[in-house]
């Protein structure tokens, strides 16, 4: 079986990605800080920003081909630390890129859509990017510089992400749901919109450009919603009784991070290709019985 390197294994999206390739890669998972275990996936304890040992690593495994989704990619945390997530977002990235590009094997990197100053959404790849915080500013640098290095790279621009939490990282939903259980006020932005998909529907799509995109391509849902109206559907899905629901504006909350109100990604290129996420109704209502069928196993 060919060899597969995942990086940011213990990450959200790292992790469902590895749940979905085992079939048909053997598969690596680096990690850093949470050290996991993830049935028939080798997982291995790597510095990204680390040159020598990155390079090391490339040669111990060998891969046939690379997903890249470590990162610092919490804004707020980027926007405090930018010499220390810039490590990570962009010179690791860079260095990613330069060694697929020595073995011109195919390499799919994560990036966001908060390159976008939220402006003129929907977004195509072709729109011109202006992030608003740094973290977007740093994926904006990562994207120009590993299609520098290697332009056959795919630069796959992610939505909002949701899903079962993993062993080492939880998706926004969870928080969300344990505090409306808890019968606690939960207050979400009427005016933020972004185009969310589950991090199944996320795996799937970097597979796809993996296989079949060099350059850009956005990776975004089929529907633009509200942070609001998003959990809406998460009480009526997951059937949370007496949920306390409140609608509130982004300027309400200080947040050490600007944030872009509109960032809907149109994904009608990846669509084209075979990229098929759900609604977001659907993939809830997937989640909820999954969750369910856990809880009775």
């Amino acid at each position: 079986m060919k060899r597969l390197l995942i990086t940011g294994a213990s990450g959200f999206l790292g992790w469902h990605i590895c749940q979905i390739v085992k079939p048909e890669w053997e598969v690596y998972g680096t990690y850093f800080s949470h050290s996991l275990e993830i049935p028939s996936v080798n997982t291995i304890k790597v510095n990204l920003t680390d040159f020598q040992e990155l390079k090391d690593i490339f040669n111990q495994i060998n891969p046939a081909a690379v997903i890249h989704t470590a990162a610092h990619s919490q804004p707020n945390f980027c926007q405090t630390h930018p010499q220390e997530s810039y490590k990570i977002n962009v010179t690791a990235s860079c260095n990613i890129a330069g060694l697929c590009a020595d073995r011109a094997i195919p390499c799919a990197f994560t990036s966001t859509d908060l390159v976008f100053d939220g402006l003129n959404a929907p977004y195509k790849e072709t729109d011109l990017v202006c992030p608003v915080s740094i973290y977007g500013e740093q994926k904006v640098k990562a994207e120009t510089g590993m299609l520098e290095r290697y332009p056959n790279t795919a630069v796959c621009r992610m939505p909002l992400m949701f899903g079962t939490a993993t062993p080492t990282a939880k998706s926004f939903i969870q928080p969300f749901i344990e505090t409306l259980q808890a019968g606690k006020e939960l207050n979400l932005f009427i005016d933020e919109f972004r185009t969310p998909v589950s991090g199944t529907t996320a795996a799937k799509g970097l597979l796809l450009a993996l296989e079949k995109v060099q350059g850009l391509i956005h990776l975004g849902g089929k529907e633009r919603i509200s942070r609001y109206d998003f959990g809406q559907l998460l009480v009526e899905v997951f059937q949370i009784t007496g949920a306390k629901l409140q609608g509130c504006r982004q300027q309400d909350i200080k947040m050490a991070a600007p944030r872009p109100a509109d960032v809907s990604l149109d994904s009608s290129k990846a669509f084209a290709l075979g990229y098929e996420p759900l609604s977001v109704q659907e993939e809830l209502a997937a989640l909820a019985t999954s969750q369910d069928h856990d809880s009775k196993n």
